[in-house]
């Protein structure tokens, strides 16, 4: 079957996807790995997102190879994030894990290749990844504001309009689409720079949340674990900010409660 090119693991179909092998431009962490085994894809390159505290941006990979499903990633620095076009263009791999190993996958081979070796297996698909842990949690607000930490920015829904959000995601539009920043007309939101990377993706959702009125900010790839809403906001240090974010006390060096704290105290 055709290998499936996607600017996010949230845009797998259980029932496309399933034995199909996949170039998905999310970051390479647990929470995205999980997402893509429980779709049923038989293998998986993902992005590397700047690697990151603890590696959580490759996190994935062994997560993966616990279940027996080839993994792999594309560097930070040479194709952009959220971008699964890009990826299969200029993408170069950065990490492997053991099963994609054995199929011949190794750093340094085009993105394109690898998918092409992946596909060429025949491979089954992935077992039955069962449940992750909760990926919504509400953190302190105030009055009527709301403010919750979500391992994905793809959980944002329509309540969580006029609230602050706090993700785990990457900081790039997909596809480059400025409609992709953010679902909901929110308060403020806070992203993963992935280590910005190339052409800036990782920090591109910010001009697009500015021209929907929206304060947005990334907290550094090595400050926070990428996929884990929790740590961007025990964690975070902000790294960019748009500029109605500076304007209401954002700013670059400071923690992400702190800045969460200006968000709610602007009126």
């Amino acid at each position: 079957m055709t290998p499936l090119v996607l600017d996010s693991v949230t845009h797998l179909s259980s029932g496309a996807a399933r034995g199909r092998v996949a170039c998905c431009a999310s970051h390479g962490g647990t929470y995205a790995a999980w997402y893509a085994a429980r779709a049923g894809i038989a293998a998986v390159v993902l992005h590397d997102a700047g690697i990151g505290r603890d590696r959580a941006g490759i996190g994935g990979l062994d997560w993966l190879a616990g279940h027996g499903v080839p993994g792999a990633t594309v560097g930070f620095r040479t194709a952009r994030i959220g971008d699964g076009a890009d990826m299969m263009a200029r993408g170069v791999i950065s990490f492997v894990n053991a099963p994609a190993s054995a199929l011949g996958l190794a750093p340094g081979m085009p993105c394109a290749r690898a998918m092409a070796l992946l596909a060429e297996a025949r491979l089954p698909p992935a077992p039955e990844a069962g449940e992750m842990g909760e990926a919504r949690h509400e953190l302190p607000g105030r009055g009527a504001v709301r403010v919750f930490a979500l391992d994905s920015n793809g959980l944002v829904g329509p309540g969580d309009a006029g609230h602050i959000v706090v993700t785990g995601s990457h900081g790039g539009l997909l596809g480059g689409k400025p409609e992709t920043a953010v679902k909901a007309a929110v308060r403020a939101a806070l992203y993963n720079d992935a280590g910005i990377g190339i052409d800036q993706a990782g920090i591109s959702r910010l001009p697009a949340l500015q021209a929907r009125g929206i304060a947005g900010a990334t907290v550094g790839a090595d400050s926070a674990l990428i996929g884990d809403g929790m740590s961007t906001w025990r964690d975070g240090i902000i790294s960019a900010v748009n500029p109605l974010a500076a304007a209401r006390g954002g700013r670059i060096g400071q923690s992400a409660r702190d800045f969460v704290a200006a968000m709610l105290e602007h009126d």
